[in-house]
């Protein structure tokens, strides 16, 4: 029955969220964005490659939306100039399952040879990986098994990355006091605008 084909999804997927390992690094991740941000004027820069960068996109508009200037940088364009993006303070956010991804491994470098001041926050599936090691703060997401039938298409990876995100814009949010009259500045359009002012009367 596809009704119970879906209630197990439902299970797995919630059981991957509440397996997510919970340690001080949220902390000094969240540290880290508002002094470099927050406090020093930096931007948050995300990057990830296919469907961890499609996260790292959500998250940047995210953090846009909640008072932390942050853009997506996408890893192949940053060899190709994008990479001119960074500046000082700027604070990396990398999103990558194996830890090993070549483009984003590269980003890093890249960023390093730029301006080696620059800090770094990884959130992958393999916290003894490349990307992991070379992390000033390294958030691992548990690496859960793929609710896909191959073991293989981003599924509940992406789920937990995502989730990852939340944690981080929430706790950012409760640090730096956002109010709901900063966020109907930022947030004109749409339904979510409307209901943002009239709560900010």
């Amino acid at each position: 029955m596809i009704v119970d084909n879906i209630k197990e999804l439902l299970q797995r997927e919630a059981q991957a969220v509440l397996d997510i390992p919970v340690t001080d690094a949220y902390e000094k991740a969240v540290s880290l964005i508002v002094e470099q941000v927050h406090g020093k004027g930096g931007k948050l820069v995300t990057s990830g490659m296919g469907k961890a960068g499609q996260i790292a996109m959500n998250i940047a508009t995210t953090f846009c939306s909640t008072g932390i200037p942050s853009v997506f940088l996408h890893p192949s364009e940053a060899q190709h100039g994008d990479l001119g993006i960074l500046q000082k303070n700027d604070l990396l956010l990398l999103i990558s399952n194996s830890g090993k991804t070549r483009e984003i491994v590269e980003l890093t470098e890249l960023a390093a040879h730029l301006d080696s001041s620059l800090k770094k926050i990884v959130i992958t599936g393999n916290p003894e990986s490349p990307l992991a090691r070379v992390a000033d703060i390294c958030l691992a997401t548990g690496h859960p098994d793929e609710v896909c039938l191959l073991g293989m298409t981003p599924t509940t990876s992406t789920t937990v990355m995502t989730v990852i995100g939340d944690i981080l814009v929430v706790e950012t949010m409760r640090r730096t006091g956002f109010t709901i009259e900063e966020y109907s500045k930022r947030h004109h359009g749409g339904y979510l605008g409307e209901r943002s002012r009239e709560l900010s009367k």
